[in-house]
């Protein structure tokens, strides 16, 4: 009798550190919003990657990266290219967060820190977000508020100088991953 309980406590915490891996759904998004000196502008990112690894209890693992390239405006090419050289496309083609630490705030509310990579300058950042774990998905949902001066970048500008970017930008991101 002994032994079986044993084994039964052993497979149920075994069962409880088992390590799910999930993969970025397609229908996950992720946009900036920022402002300039004329109007609001909102550029979105097309393309996502992340794999996030978790067990029932917490989140263990994340990474994640946005290409530069792939940050697109609704403004045209001309902002599309003054976005990409602020962020420095050709010498740091991406955006890459990696989770380091997850506080649990209560209930489905966590902040999660970890290194950020914006135009070759790492920052560590916490970013409260709401989990939400079912039917093998982990939504995760949020923003974060960023100054263009913390990861050295130069607001761009238009029209001789006339037109300049904000300093501040407010990143909104809702990743859907599902589990492999």
């Amino acid at each position: 009798m002994k032994k079986a309980l044993i084994f039964v406590f052993l497979g149920l915490t075994l069962n409880a550190l088992a390590q799910d891996t999930y993969t970025l759904s397609p229908e996950s998004t992720l946009k900036i919003d920022g402002s300039s000196t004329i109007h609001d502008w909102t550029v979105t990112a097309n393309t996502l990657a992340g794999t996030l690894k978790a067990t029932t209890a917490t989140l263990n693992e994340i990474s994640f990266e946005v290409p530069v390239g792939d940050i697109i405006s609704e403004r045209g090419a001309a902002m599309d290219k003054k976005m990409h050289e602020a962020l420095r496309k050709e010498e740091h083609p991406k955006v890459i967060f990696s989770l380091k630490d997850v506080s649990n705030l209560g209930g489905e509310n966590q902040t999660l820190s970890g290194m950020l990579n914006i135009a070759g300058v790492e920052k560590e950042v916490e970013i409260d977000t709401k989990v939400v774990q079912a039917n093998g998905k982990l939504q995760l949902s949020g923003a974060k508020e960023l100054k263009l001066a913390d990861f050295n970048m130069e607001p761009p500008t238009a029209m001789f100088g006339s037109i300049v970017v904000g300093e501040d930008i407010k990143v909104i991101f809702d990743l859907s991953f599902v589990k492999e």
